[in-house]
């Protein structure tokens, strides 16, 4: 027997992912597999990645597998390197988004004296409808059922149904809520999981209900006994598919108690399952209270992705006297509030149509090109890894796909996808991109990414042996099959191609070579293509630099992946923690670097692109812009935030900058270049259309102050609008603003004012502003910045002196639209 020794280097422990990889490892090999956790004397087939959940191991655990049989030489010398070299990059979990925190009681609502419960917030946003408290299923109804001869064909059943069940949801779900159910449908498929159930019914003579149940308990409770939230948390994902099969072999035992919606409904529960959340009409769920969701748990991230807002901390049972009452779950404040009066519900239907707004105005964002002040434009575009990505990627205003990972499509997966899967993919894409360009990247696998069913040796240094273009001609069938499924999708919209890690025309030449050929295959079999396929390269090998004018004869444009250039340029590993620091793009030799392709590529009348993580830095967004490169692509969250700081600096500084840096020593002086790069904000008018607000029922004046603050924050003039809310109450408690003639005049001088302003509401009807102000039709609100020069005592007495004037005030209510109120106050005050 051979033993590794190791310590565990996932940051979120052995989950379901890295278990599944060592796994995968484990079974290539004959020899049996040991993996013990010497923390907690816990061991488990490693060949069972439900087993290796089970063992509860954390980051840096002391842990050790234990090889036996007769290929256990080269199994240990192969899981050696895997688990010293690969491992860590198994744990793709993304870190889980901080519990948002919830913001205090706006004062326009709390001096409406709302019934509330307060609670943790999980996931933000707003909802309204019937309280509605559910219960679990009772799974003692199952213990009950006697075992019977047939339990072991009716368990092979049960997890073949179970499995086409769940293989269906996966045709009809895309994002997470399809990455969750496969990692459902690898647990029923995982032996461990059946044969622990088996064991149970021919060791301790239980029957299938009892066993499935036992089976369930004891997995949970090694995960619940985890010291990690995540483990812990994957309870309801054990619980789910067991009540799955639970229901599925005994249907008639479940009737009765079934999670069905039928009206706007807030959901309070113990917990959700992920299965039972996507079986809800989620057009009724308006929020849920879940007394034991953590921040990771999978019900969760479904909860987030359909904008469904979550509390937690409330136990079913402290709500069971509020059964079937109206509420509101406020997931910005966290609170419940109970059976809300008309002022209260009157507040919240104004805040959701104050957030309509903002996600309205977001997505007309999303479409402003990427132009700095001087007129200098960058395009914009999305790194991807699935066609269900591009929608969400086009709507955050992506101008096109500039890298799809079509390797994602060869992963996690025992033998190659088809040339129609592969074209079924390419095509989705390409139609939600419209006429928008994609630039697919050909398959970038070998190497660091290994692929069980490809025959590529171990190698000492993934990342510079043997992956992408160079086992293209080992491997040319697999790249012709995907050459003929890109250029099949290519006639349905505006298809790229790009070659990785190329470093010789060579490369190149062979590619072009097999392109030629396939186009006139598909054509001599009558199928549609492209009349061009635009055909570009990585550029990450530096040798390329110092013959980019060579590929410029070949090729129609460059794409820099700045992660592996970086590396290979300063011979660091990013993945090695003893050199990382040393992993740094932003120094003279990788802007210089830069520099010189995008010029000499310039110089031929070829485009240049970034798509490495670089590409997305707002912080280095100056000095991209000042090298001139073509596009930036980036994740689908960074888009909206780089176009809107295009939009605000100016080209002709950021090439000054730029040159600037490639003269510097060092990163530190480009880093400190960095600091005096000014990024202009447009000044804003004290007083515009934007701030002026005609005809909206406003019934109160809590509505007022709460719909004037937030609609500054809609145009920019705040990034704090309750706050602001606040600071207006604080003078408005002091002395009532309303100046008599139907007028009042909310004022403040804020820190939370980033540009200062005159905001307008005339009102449909007179609202009572107080008992010492009287009721007012028009409300002229002031809101100043900390530092700005004028006072805003002078600016309310100078309307104060306006509106005693009677032809003024006259002329001021005649004024019935947003720019007659306007051209008569410029007319008139000296703002």
């Amino acid at each position: 027997m051979l033993t590794i020794p190791f310590y565990c280097p996932l940051p979120n422990g052995l989950h379901a992912r890295p278990a599944w990889a060592l796994k995968e490892q484990c079974a290539a090999w004959h020899s049996d597999i040991r993996f013990i956790n010497l923390r907690l004397n816990t061991q488990a087939d490693a060949k069972s990645s439900l087993a290796l959940v089970s063992t509860g191991t954390l980051f840096n655990d002391s842990c050790r597998l234990e090889i036996n049989g007769s290929d256990e030489e080269a199994a240990r010398r192969a899981l050696e390197h895997y688990l010293e070299h690969q491992f860590i990059d198994s744990d793709s979990l993304p870190p889980p988004q901080a519990a948002p925190s919830a913001t205090p009681l706006p004062r326009s609502l709390a001096r409406l004296n709302p019934t509330l419960i307060h609670a943790s917030v999980l996931a933000g946003g707003i909802g309204a409808g019937r309280l509605t408290v559910w219960q679990h299923d009772n799974l003692d109804r199952y213990r009950q059922l006697p075992a019977r001869a047939e339990d072991n064909a009716r368990l092979e059943h049960s997890l073949a149904a179970l499995a086409e069940q769940l293989n269906g949801q996966l045709q009809a779900l895309d994002g997470e809520s399809k990455t969750i159910i496969s990692a459902h449908l690898s647990l029923i498929q995982d032996a461990e999981f059946s044969g622990n159930i088996r064991r149970l019914m021919s060791e301790q003579r239980q029957g299938l209900a009892q066993a499935i149940i036992t089976n369930m308990e004891q997995v949970c409770a090694k995960l619940a006994a985890s010291a990690s939230d995540y483990l812990r948390e994957r309870v309801s994902d054990i619980r789910d598919i067991s009540e799955q099969l639970l229901h599925i072999t005994w249907p008639e035992v479940r009737q009765g108690n079934s999670l069905t919606l039928n009206q706007p409904t807030i959901l309070v529960a113990e917990d959700v399952t992920p299965s039972q959340f996507l079986g809800l009409d989620l057009g009724y769920l308006k929020g849920m209270v879940l007394e034991k969701t953590g921040r990771t748990s999978h019900t969760l991230i479904l909860a987030r992705a359909h904008a469904i807002p979550v509390l937690s901390g409330l136990p079913p049972a402290s709500l069971g006297l509020h059964d079937g009452a109206e509420c509101i779950l406020d997931g910005e404040c966290g609170v419940l509030v109970m059976t809300p009066d008309e002022a209260v519900s009157g507040y919240y239907a104004l805040a959701q149509k104050l957030a309509m707004k903002r996600h309205q105005q977001q997505i007309n964002d999303a479409g402003l090109p990427a132009i700095t002040l001087d007129g200098h434009r960058v395009d914009i575009a999305a790194n991807i890894g699935s066609a269900l990505e591009a929608p969400a990627a086009f709507a955050s205003g992506a101008q096109g796909v500039g890298l799809f990972r079509t390797e994602m499509l060869f992963m996690d997966r025992d033998s190659a996808p088809d040339e129609q899967e592969q074209f079924e993919a390419c095509q989705q894409v390409l139609v939600s991109a419209g006429d928008q360009p994609v630039i697919f990247r050909t398959m970038d696998i070998g190497g660091d990414k290994h692929i069980p069913y490809l025959p590529i040796p171990h190698e000492e240094n993934p990342f510079l042996g043997y992956r992408a273009v160079r086992i293209y001609p080992e491997f040319a069938d697999l790249f012709r099959t995907q050459l003929r499924a890109i250029l099949r999708a290519s006639a349905f919209g505006n298809a790229q191609l790009m070659i990785p890690m190329v470093h010789s025309l060579d490369q190149i030449l062979w590619v072009k070579n097999m392109l030629k050929s396939v186009r006139a295959e598909l054509k001599a079999e009558g199928l549609r293509v492209a009349p061009t396929l635009p055909l570009g390269i990585m550029v990450e090998v530096p040798s390329v630099c110092f013959i980019i004018d060579h590929f410029c004869e070949e090729v129609d444009f460059f794409s820099i992946g700045s992660n592996d250039m970086t590396q290979y340029l300063y011979a660091v590993d990013r993945n090695n923690p003893r050199v990382s620091p040393l992993y740094n793009p932003i120094t003279p030799s990788f802007l210089r670097m830069l520099r010189q392709i995008v010029s000499t590529a310039h110089r031929h009348h070829k485009r240049v692109g970034i798509c490495g993580e670089l590409g997305g830095e707002s912080r280095y967004l100056p000095l991209l812009l000042g090298l001139d490169l073509d596009e930036l692509s980036m994740s689908g969250p960074r888009i909206a935030p780089v176009k809107a700081l295009v939009r605000q600096l100016d080209y002709a500084a950021c090439r000054e900058l730029a040159e600037k840096a490639c003269e510097c020593r060092s990163a530190e002086e480009i880093e400190l270049a960095l600091n005096n790069i000014v990024v202009h904000e447009a000044p804003r008018p004290l007083l515009a259309l934007e701030t002026i607000c005609v005809g909206e029922p406003l019934a109160s004046r809590e509505q007022v102050i709460q719909y004037l603050c937030g609609n500054l924050a809609l145009h920019g003039r705040t990034d704090a609008p309750q706050a602001l809310e606040e600071d207006v109450w604080q003078r408005e408690e002091i002395v009532s603003t309303a100046i008599g003639f139907g007028v009042a005049i909310p004022h403040t001088k804020s820190p939370w004012v980033r540009h200062s302003s005159v905001s307008i509401a005339r009102l449909p009807h007179p609202i009572s502003w107080g008992a010492d102000g009287g009721d007012v039709e028009m409300v002229i609100m002031l809101t100043l910045g900390e530092s700005e020069g004028i006072s805003h005592v002078k600016v309310f007495s100078q309307l104060a002196r306006k509106l005693m004037n009677t032809a003024f005030r006259d002329a001021l209510f005649a004024a019935r639209d947003a720019p007659a109120i306007l051209a008569l106050l410029q007319a008139e005050l000296e703002l």
